[in-house]
Parts: structure tokens; sequence; C-alpha cells
């Protein structure tokens, strides 16, 4: 067999090619590949060697491909698309005997979702370990874009959507979490929270940075006088000291032992959202993210809707499970 070329094409430097296309610049390209730029730089050139002329117009910016490049790039995209279904497939005839699946997964589904998730997988998957760790949004993308979880279930999918398939899980409104008794029906609500204590998200939380924000919006100043970063000690201070808070449905059904001693009302101001997510990498485990993803919302629908609908006074407009649509080059912004 001869020698390969160094100015062989190869996949690599395919990928190297749309990620600078991508990107609009080497130095971007490198550092979603986690390549050095020289290395980058590199593969480019060699392409060009191959292709024996210009492939990217590095006087532009950002970088633009030539009528050549253009052309490669196209061939490109459709040759690592080929790929990716091949590992797909391959993928699906070794799933049964995954060693381990790790799931980084919002706290918020640690009592609703998180058990169940598991409890199922392993029936389909009984020799396979399976492990999940859970905190806040921020904390547990980190963690699967560092490599520590496989899958991750966030309000938060890592910036480049490139490289991972999104599905989305579900939306929920925020709503007024208050003390049992402590709001009138017949009252105006505002005034009434403005002479009631306000239990704090921790400000360092993703989740606690959208509440304020959205307070300061409508003019709304709180005093910081209690803060935490779990729900359930939100609700507990809720609870004790006769206030209230912002929360969603799941923050609330993660502390159900407070229900007695809480009601959920429709809050006064403009409706504040979040969505959840399932993030894998793409072409990595076939076709399970799709079928995890299916599982969830079965289960949301199934078992979670239920129980918002009982503790909302079957308000609908709390709790969305989203459609099974994946979200591949969409921007999506923070929710927790």
């Amino acid at each position: 067999m001869a020698q390969e070329s160094p100015l062989d094409l190869s996949v690599r430097a395919l990928r190297v090619l749309v990620a600078v296309d991508e990107a609009g610049s080497m130095a971007k390209a490198a550092e979603r590949l986690g390549a050095s730029p020289a290395a980058v730089s590199q593969q480019i050139s060699n392409l060009e060697a191959f292709a024996r002329t210009t492939l990217l117009d590095r006087s532009e910016r950002p970088i633009r491909p030539t009528p050549a490049g253009a052309l490669l790039l196209s061939h490109a995209r459709k040759v690592l698309l080929s790929i990716s279904e091949a590992q797909a497939q391959m993928m699906e005839l070794n799933l049964s005997s995954l060693p381990q699946l790790r799931f980084a997964v919002i706290d918020d589904f640690d009592a609703s979702v998180t058990p169940h998730l598991i409890g199922a997988l392993h029936e389909t998957y009984p020799k396979t370990v399976l492990s999940a760790v859970s905190g806040r949004s921020d904390s547990m993308t980190s963690v699967f874009v560092r490599r520590e979880a496989d899958i991750a279930i966030t309000g938060l999918p890592p910036d480049d959507p490139s490289i991972y398939d999104v599905f989305p899980l579900l939306q929920e409104t925020f709503a007024i979490v208050a003390a049992r008794g402590v709001l009138k029906a017949d009252a105006p609500l505002r005034p009434q929270l403005e002479q009631l204590p306000f239990v704090h998200h921790d400000e360092k939380m993703p989740i606690g940075r959208l509440v304020e924000q959205h307070l300061r919006r409508h003019r709304f100043s709180a005093e910081r006088r209690f803060s935490f970063e779990a729900s359930r000690s939100i609700l507990a201070m809720v609870a004790m000291v006769g206030g209230w808070s912002l929360g969603t449905p799941l923050n609330i059904l993660d502390s159900a032992r407070f229900e007695a001693g809480t009601e959920v009302i429709q809050s006064p101001f403009t409706r504040l959202t979040r969505k959840v997510y399932l993030v894998a990498r793409r072409g990595e485990l076939g076709t399970l993210p799709t079928g995890v993803s299916v599982m969830i919302r079965k289960h949301l629908r199934e078992e979670i809707l239920p129980q918002v609908a009982k503790l909302s006074a079957g308000d609908a407009t709390l709790f969305e499970v989203l459609e099974e649509v994946r979200v591949k080059e969409e921007s999506v912004t923070l929710e927790r």
C-alpha cells in the first residue's frame, strides 16, 4: 500500500474547513475544535495544496470562502454528514453493551423526573452503570462540556450548538408562591406584595439573576433580607416568615413538603418563562438522546402536568411540554 501523503484529503481537514467557515476566523475555529490556530492554519494550507487553489479569502473579515472553497465546503458537509450517520448506526449496535451513562441534571428534576428516568433506563440497559449529578444549569452545562457527563438536562445549553444536539423538553412560567392566607383575593395584588417579605434566589445563580432583572423591569424593589440557592429553602422561608417569592412549577413540586404552608398565584407582572433542554454530543450516542427526550416528555405529560394543574388550580399556562423537535443552530438564552 502506498504511503499516505500529508497532502491527501482527510476528514480532519474537512472538519477544520467547515469550522473556519462557520466561525469566520482561524482563532475561533481553533477554540471550537480545541486546537491551536497554527494547527488550523496548517490544515487549511494542506487542503489548498491538495486543491491547488485558494479556498478561503483571508483578507475578508469574517473569512469567506472563494468559489472553489464554497464548492469544496458543499462536498465536505455531505461527507461529514455521511460519516456522522455511519457513526450513529455503529453506535446503535453497541448501545446494549454501553458500560456507563452519566447525566448532569438540573436540580429541579431531582424529585419529579430523575429517579423515573434512571429507573426506566435501567430496565432497557440492565448492564449499564447509570449515574446522575444535579445542580443549577450553569454548573451542569460546565460538567457536560468538560465531558464529565454524557447527557445534560439544563436550562442553559452550551454556547456552540454546531457540535451538540439540543432537544427542547419544557417551558414553564414563573408564578407567585406565597405563604398560605397572607394574600387577600379581593384586594389588588401588587400593593400586598410590596408589604410582605420577599425571599430571593441567590444572585449568583442564573435563575436569581433572571428574577432580579424581571423585578427591576417592573420597578419593583424588594429588600434583600433572605436569599437562598435551593428552592426547598426558599419555600420553607416563605412559609416561615409569611412572605412570597417567584418560582416555577418544578421549583414548587421539588419542595412538595411545604405545600400545606404555601399557595401558588398567577404573577401580576408580565409573563416570565424558562425552558429546559436535553443536550448530547452530536453523533456519539446514536438515537439514544432522542429516545431519552421522548421518555422524559411522556413522563412530564402523564405525571407532572396533573400535579402542576393541582397546585395551580388548573392554570394550564404555567407548564408546557414542548414539541419533539431538535434544536440545532438556534440561539438559546438562559433560564436557570
